[in-house]
């Protein structure tokens, strides 16, 4: 039995994964002031968000982090899943570049210099959306694939008495 991603899938996964995961793990340890301003910025976007305390925010952040990282770095998760996970972090944190006053230049797509950071965080979207597309529309199911290869199988068993009979 293989794994359920391809050789195409590995980079993207590697690239994004660690990226993730460094980030999370580098949350893990956050004091109250670092904690504050990662509550404080997302919560002004996000104001369901209010309802954490700061450090529980930045933990549940880490976690996040971590588990979406972990997802994508690790082989036997698929790569369908992987990309949902990813793509929905990357379009929390593409958020609040849209929404947060000042990340974006005046009717523009644009980043000011504030906005940067988060701004380029959109190629993490673009790797999620294409490991999504790919785990799921571009990837035959498991069930056709196994299919295909017992009939292929079968097809080259009748080839063979085939010609046993006719020799």
């Amino acid at each position: 039995m293989g794994l359920p991603i391809t050789l195409s899938e590995i980079a993207p996964r590697i690239s994004a994964g660690a990226f993730i995961l460094h980030s999370g793990l580098g949350k893990r340890a956050a004091d109250e002031e670092a904690a504050a301003g990662m509550h404080g910025f997302a919560a002004g976007t996000y104001p369901f968000l209010a309802q954490l305390q700061p450090l529980q925010f930045a933990r549940a952040l880490s976690t996040a982090e971590i588990a979406v990282g972990a997802a994508l770095l690790t082989p036997f998760v698929p790569t369908a899943v992987a990309g949902a996970a990813l793509t929905a972090f990357s379009g929390g944190l593409l958020g609040l570049y849209l929404k947060t006053p000042g990340m974006r230049k005046e009717g523009s797509l644009a980043p000011t210099e504030a906005g940067l950071s988060i701004a380029k965080d959109s190629w993490l979207l673009g790797i999620g959306i294409g490991l999504l597309v790919r785990g799921t529309v571009d990837r035959e199911p498991r069930r056709v694939r196994k299919a295909a290869k017992t009939l292929d199988k079968a097809n080259k068993r009748a080839a063979r008495a085939r010609k046993r009979l006719t020799a």
